[in-house]
């Protein structure tokens, strides 16, 4: 080539090279820039085709990134696989240029079909590396004519192709700078529940994006320029919460912001997050971003509340409470409960607790649990638990099963109310219940018994009433007695003060009661005193208590005998004058009371007496065992 045609074409080179130049500085969108590139070169190489392969990532594959010449539809689309026998990847893989002067005699690679079927016949390429960094791509000149290519072509594609890897480099920074403003944008404008904002070195705003004006609900109007510590609430500004924080930050980087803040509204917000000191950023300051949590704060705060509530209901309730998985192998006991089990966690796991249920309650007790476990139904159980002390205790135990949001089993709560006093409440009532079931059979007994032998002593109907009368009224005030003897025992002295007070008569120098406390048998209360309250009528009657006079001393005493301890009772009339009682008579034989002391008081309880009665005196004694259950003093 001639000397001038040579220095020709290197000044229109030059002149594309410079004219790229500036295109790459005008443009930063790297497509456009790409397609300049091509068409510059084409028509710095005097050829209509021209292509940008870039790599794409992983490296596996050519994509036809910009290009000029082809046919429609491939540029923006074509890939060819880096595992073909191509040119291109032949070039890549060499990493330096490559020039085919005629393909029919190229013998190095395969030509891709796409410009065999455009009918290229000479190609001469390059690769694009990026500043530090691997290949980018290559840049492709190609001719659908034989063309002598030569080191001139190439060294010029080569200094194309070193200004064009900064530009590219360049772009695809700008590229991703554009995009990480553009995701960071969407992120601040989108994120309205999180307050950011910047201020200055002097903590003065700045910067005030959308977040923190949903949060705070100032504009960036309102608060620019002023101090971020207007958003503190006055006791924080008191103590000096924004200054030691701001000292923090700068010490240490970043310092936490979790606290109260100010709105607009003068309504208080919690805020969760931090300042970030920008000591790398010209002139300084801070970055600020908090995440408005309110709504969970307050939750919390009611939650915890609710909690603490529950606790102390826990604590303050009689019971034992328990919380158990589903299955039941898993349980967690309250404070008195573990108090009262004196069992660690780990003993009352995986049915442990049943160790402390009485042994005759045991197999019961867990058979039921076992099957509420399993049909996940309440549960209702009465059992015995033995406690720290190693004494047993009845409990009503209840149990029910709680779901989760998807109606799911979820867990179990129970709770065990102590009812042993209510136990052995309802085991007295039954046994008192059953003793007043037994009295008033014996009550029904002693009534006909006493209706048959008033009858059998008595010759009309009044006389039947009147003295049937007032032994009904006798077995009232012993049944008075009796009914007040579980709080109020029943003595010897009672009995005769109840029968002696009926008649009008008190104690005193002509009726002297002498003898120690002793306590009266429910059981034999009521016969002992009929036999007392027929003594005392005869002597109302007939006797030292009538108006015939006379003197009457009882004494008792507290006897040792082989069969035990046994009160010894002695009724005494004395100074009788008969003859002035008038027309009242006693029975030859007795009457009611002697066969009551003679016969009854022997059956009945197992008394020894006598019933002595003469001109002038009257003597009965009595002789009635104690057991060491029911005697003593009172």
């Amino acid at each position: 080539m001639p000397q001038r045609d040579l220095l020709d074409i290197m000044l229109r080179r030059q002149k594309v090279l410079a004219d790229f130049a500036d295109f790459a500085l005008q443009s930063d969108d790297l497509d456009e820039v790409l397609q300049e590139a091509c068409r510059l070169v084409a028509a710095a190489m005097g050829t209509e085709r021209a292509k940008v392969l870039e790599i794409e990532e992983g490296g596996d594959s050519l994509f036809l990134r910009a290009g000029i010449g082809w046919a429609p539809g491939d540029v923006g689309r074509l890939r060819l696989s880096m595992q073909d026998h191509s040119s291109e990847s032949f070039a890549i893989r060499a990493r330096e240029p490559v020039i085919t002067r005629d393909i029919a005699r190229e013998d190095r690679f395969e030509v891709p079909a796409f410009m065999k079927k455009e009918g290229i016949v000479a190609l001469v390429n390059v690769p694009i590396f990026l500043p530090r960094q691997g290949a980018f791509g290559l840049l492709q000149v190609d001719d659908t004519r034989p063309r002598d290519f030569d080191g001139h072509d190439s060294a010029f594609l080569r200094t194309y192709a070193g200004i064009l890897g900064p530009i590219v480099d360049r772009l695809l920074k700008l590229q991703h700078l554009r995009a990480t403003e553009e995701r960071f944008r969407l992120t601040v404008e989108t994120a309205a529940d999180y307050a950011i904002f910047v201020t200055d070195a002097e903590d003065r705003i700045t910067d005030w994006l959308p977040g923190a004006a949903a949060v705070f609900g100032w504009t960036a109007e309102e608060v620019r320029g002023k101090p971020s510590a207007m958003l503190y609430t006055a006791e924080d500004r008191a103590a000096g919460v924004p200054g030691q924080e701001r000292d923090t930050a700068l010490r240490q980087g970043t310092a936490p912001d979790v606290r109260w803040h100010l709105r607009k509204d003068g309504s208080q917000v919690f805020i969760e997050g931090s300042r970030r000191a920008l000591g790398h950023m010209p002139g300084g300051g801070f970055l600020k971003i908090g995440q408005d949590v309110t709504e969970r704060r307050l939750a919390d705060e009611q939650l915890r509340a609710s909690e603490e509530r529950l606790r102390l209901v826990g604590e303050l309730a009689p019971a034992l409470l328990w919380q158990a998985d589903p299955t039941g192998d898993r349980i967690e006991l309250n404070g008195r409960a573990l108090g009262y089990l004196g069992q660690s966690p780990g003993e009352l796991q995986a049915g442990g607790w049943l160790d402390s249920v009485h042994p005759e309650d045991r197999e019961t007790t867990a058979r039921a649990f076992a099957e509420a476990f399993r049909s996940g139904q309440p549960l209702e159980i009465q059992y015995r638990l033995r406690g720290r002390d190693g004494g047993y205790h009845w409990f009503l135990c209840r149990q029910v099963p709680w779901q989760d949001a998807n109606g799911r089993l979820a867990g179990w709560f129970g709770a065990a109310l102590d009812i042993d006093e209510l136990r052995q409440l309802q085991m007295r009532q039954e046994v008192l219940v059953a003793e007043l079931q037994h009295r008033t059979r014996n009550l029904i007994g002693v009534v006909r018994s006493v209706a048959h032998q008033t009858m059998d002593e008595t010759g009309s109907i009044e006389a039947f009433r009147e003295a049937f009368d007032h032994r009904l009224r006798a077995l009232s005030r012993v049944q008075g007695l009796l009914s007040r003897a579980e709080h109020e025992p029943i003595t010897l002295r009672a009995l005769l003060t109840l029968e002696l007070d009926a008649l009008g008569a008190t104690e005193g120098q002509r009726l002297p009661l002498q003898g120690p406390p002793v306590r009266i048998r429910p059981s034999h209360a009521q016969t002992l005193a009929l036999a007392l309250h027929e003594l005392a009528t005869n002597a109302r009657k007939y006797g030292a208590l009538s108006e015939a006079g006379g003197r009457l001393a009882i004494r008792w005493e507290l006897r040792d005998g082989p069969a035990g301890r046994h009160l010894h009772i002695d009724w005494h009339e004395d100074g009788l004058n008969r003859a002035g009682a008038g027309p009242a008579e006693p029975r030859a034989d007795g009457g009611y009371g002697r066969v009551l002391i003679e016969q009854a008081l022997p059956h009945s309880l197992g008394a020894r007496t006598t019933y002595a009665l003469g001109p002038t005196e009257l003597r009965c004694t009595i002789d009635l065992p104690l057991d060491a259950g029911t005697s003593g003093r009172s």
